[in-house]
């Protein structure tokens, strides 16, 4: 061990001493940013990047683990990202699929899919089904994974089922119209009986949302961190973790 990763870790176990348990946030969104840039720095190529940033993630629910937090949504593919060049979304993909395959084969974690699956192709969408059959019983982190995810088009395809669901029953236009409500949408929302995230982490140093959860953060506590994804460290973890537990969460008040 050289003298930098000593002083590392000395440093990590005085950030989780000095934490305060009592004030962890159960529900973390992880916007995982960066990959591509951690790669042209490193001299790689967009897929190392992807991998890396893949291999990244089962640190990052093990540092989860340990500090109680019960649900975490990590965004692995938005709907903007299909604009990118079939060069790099097919291996991307493919990658995505291989990470969620080993999710829940490792037997720790519920696995959830949060998106638009019609959006994904047919074996992507085989995975994800599969995955969350494997893992419904699993008593353990609930792991959103974001793939085919877009903020506004979660709120679109929430009305639109709340619609369907309405019209099947016969409602009127006028009596759906008295019962809408905020409770009504969060019902038909991809995380509908979840509770909010409380703390939204974006690493890569970028401080926007970029339509991330955009109905159920409304009053999320957010922590953009300057590292890229796949080099998000866990005293990168716990200090956004104490930098929440130091915040006073109003809820608008």
């Amino acid at each position: 061990m050289n003298l930098r990763d000593l002083v590392y870790g000395l440093y990590a176990r005085r950030v989780e001493a000095r934490l305060d348990h009592t004030q962890v946030p159960k529900h973390i969104g992880v916007i995982l940013d960066g990959n591509r840039r951690w790669a042209k720095a490193s001299g790689g190529t967009a897929a190392q990047g992807h991998q890396a940033g893949a291999d990244k993630i089962k640190e990052l629910l093990g540092w989860c683990s340990e500090t109680d937090v019960e649900v975490v949504t990590l965004w692995l593919l938005s709907t903007d990202n299909f604009d990118r060049p079939e060069s790099e979304l097919t291996p991307l993909l493919k990658i995505i699929e291989n990470t969620v395959r080993d999710l829940a084969a490792d037997g720790r974690w519920r696995v959830h899919h949060v998106g638009t699956l019609d959006l994904l192709p047919s074996h992507t969408q085989t995975v994800l089904k599969e995955a969350e059959q494997a893992t419904i019983g699993v008593d353990g982190i609930l792991v959103n994974v974001a793939v085919g995810y877009g903020g506004r088009q979660e709120i679109a395809d929430a009305v639109r089922s709340l619609l369907l669901e309405h019209s099947a029953k016969g409602t009127s236009f006028e009596d759906l119209a008295e019962i809408v409500s905020t409770d009504l949408i969060s019902e038909h929302l991809y995380t509908r009986g979840q509770p909010d995230p409380d703390l939204v982490i974006r690493t890569s140093g970028e401080q926007r949302l970029s339509g991330f959860m955009l109905w159920q953060s409304a009053h999320s506590e957010y922590y953009f961190c300057e590292v890229f994804w796949p080099a998000f460290r866990r005293v990168d973890f716990l200090r956004a973790l104490r930098d929440y537990a130091a915040r006073h969460r109003r809820y608008g008040g």
